[in-house]
């Protein structure tokens, strides 16, 4: 054995390497891992941050071969160990909870974290994978951290409802957690300490539960910089609302009890916000994205006071603020997706389309969110999932449907009371090569032509390339283009 004749601590530390090597090589020879035909090799089973199922699963050769066999991954190991010796001081793992951090108060220059949002990621459930084999081979030589048959889940900071028992309790749990464990960041900060909170998830509840944990912990944002995280290759934004960027937000102590005045702290919103998207807009952040990007800017500005109350003494809640950056944000991105800041001529429910578009594509949304933002452009979002409207509830989710997915009733309608609905109705036609029909549809719309076209510009430019509804609207603004002058319809403005 490689114990016998070292000294002790030195066997220890290359007894654990040599645990960690075989359990890197775990994960490519499990019956998830799968061959991937282009490399002609053998692709780990934890991919993602799930067990998936396979269909092209193979088996792999531990001793030859070139990906996940035991030569690999200790050469990777190797690779590693010169970087963990570099610097003059080393660094120390310790095994404890975010909870209740085992240092004194005010400790810490900095502390940084990228915590567990709600229940995207069962961390506990997918250790477990490499838990069993590290636990017999060098369980014996840390008998605390091996001390279960699997991780220990009771105190994990996740939203897991079998474990909770039932969704609500489980909401209250992961909230009282987070902000238990901030409260102890703040704890050993010291005074002039740094919390940087790492933060990437689409939805506005979740930035409202983090922020208020912040703000109940003594903590308040100094800076927030969207950074892109995430590889493009994992994004499908046809598919699902995927954000490819994480917030980084830096925190610092709250050291007064200032309470702020509403009316003058939104108007440190409004300026600090609008600032900053101009700033975002320029580095080519979109989406939903650009959403999450303006949460930090507006809690840097409110989020330096104890509490903010209105004149009548009522206290201004997050979720209110976020209400306020989600209106602001609409406004901006309107005025730059229709290169054109006065956004009057264009109704409600087509702003509502157009951002949805932007935010979203075809991507189906809970409701929740989707509400949120039918309420930033002044629109009730239950009025229009009927037959006849664009929108489609989905159990809790909703969809806004393109031209091909609207009712068949949808297109006998000769009246239309959105620039949208005229544009769905004046694609279809077009496809169909129908073009009388195109034109008297046009001539009877209760719209002028230039906000009709400018929507459908709009619209071809947010959605990306190869998408149906792009392709529609790029053809109907092409046949506008080709359109002779002495023609008495919307292809040229009518006099």
């Amino acid at each position: 054995m490689l114990r016998a004749g070292y000294e002790p601590e030195f066997a220890k530390a290359v007894t654990t390497y040599l645990g960690l090597c075989l359990s890197r090589t775990v994960d490519f020879t499990s019956s998830i891992a799968r061959w991937k035909p282009d490399a002609e090799d053998i692709v780990q089973g934890l991919t993602r941050q799930a067990v998936a199922m396979v269909w092209d699963y193979t088996e792999n050769n531990v001793v030859e071969g070139a990906a996940g066999t035991w030569r690999s991954m200790h050469s990777r190991i190797l690779g590693v160990l010169p970087n963990l010796f570099a610097g003059d001081t080393p660094g120390a793992v310790t095994h404890g909870t975010a909870t209740s951090l085992p240092w004194p108060d005010d400790y810490f220059d900095a502390a940084l974290t990228d915590p567990p949002y709600y229940d995207n990621v069962n961390y506990s459930a997918l250790s477990d994978f490499f838990y069993v084999w590290l636990k017999r081979t060098i369980g014996d030589l840390y008998p605390d951290l091996f001390a279960t048959p699997l991780t220990p889940k009771s105190e994990e900071i996740v939203q897991d409802p079998n474990r909770q028992g039932g969704r609500e309790q489980a909401r209250i749990f992961f909230e009282q957690k987070l902000t238990q464990a901030f409260r102890e960041i703040h704890r050993v900060l010291k005074p002039d300490g740094i919390a940087v909170i790492v933060f990437a998830h689409k939805t506005t509840e979740a930035w409202e539960t983090v922020i208020n944990a912040l703000l109940e912990a003594g903590l308040y944002m100094t800076a927030s910089w969207p950074i892109h995280t995430e590889m493009q290759a994992r994004l499908n934004a046809q598919e699902t609302a995927s954000l490819a960027s994480s917030i980084y937000m830096v925190c610092r102590k709250r050291a007064s009890a200032t309470v702020g005045e509403y009316g003058r702290v939104r108007r440190e919103i409004e300026e600090r916000v609008r600032q900053k998207l101009e700033q975002f807009w320029e580095e080519g952040i979109r989406g939903a994205d650009f959403f999450m990007s303006a949460i930090g800017p507006a809690v840097e500005a409110f989020g330096k006071y104890s509490r903010v109350e209105k004149l009548s003494g009522e206290v201004v809640t997050v979720g209110e603020w976020l209400e306020y950056v989600r209106k602001l944000v609409s406004e901006f991105a309107l005025g730059r997706i229709l290169k054109d800041p006065e956004l009057g001529g264009i109704d409600a429910p087509t702003r509502f389309y157009l951002l949805w578009r932007w935010t979203y594509n075809h991507a189906r949304v809970k409701f929740d969110e989707a509400r949120k933002l039918a309420q930033g452009t002044g629109i009730e979002l239950t009025e229009h999932w009927d037959r006849a409207g664009f929108v489609k509830k989905e159990k809790e989710y909703i969809r806004v449907l393109a031209p091909h997915d609207r009712d068949a009733n949808f297109f006998r309608h000769e009246r239309f009371d959105s620039i949208v609905d005229v544009l769905h109705k004046a694609a279809l036609l077009w496809e169909r090569g129908d073009r009388k029909g195109l034109e008297e549809h046009l001539l009877h719309a209760p719209f002028s032509g230039e906000n009709i076209r400018r929507v459908a510009q709009a619209i071809s430019e947010v959605l990306p390339d190869g998408d149906k509804e792009k392709q529609l609207m790029q053809g109907l603004l092409y046949s506008w283009r080709q359109a002779q002058p002495t023609e008495r319809s919307l292809f040229t403005e009518e006099s």
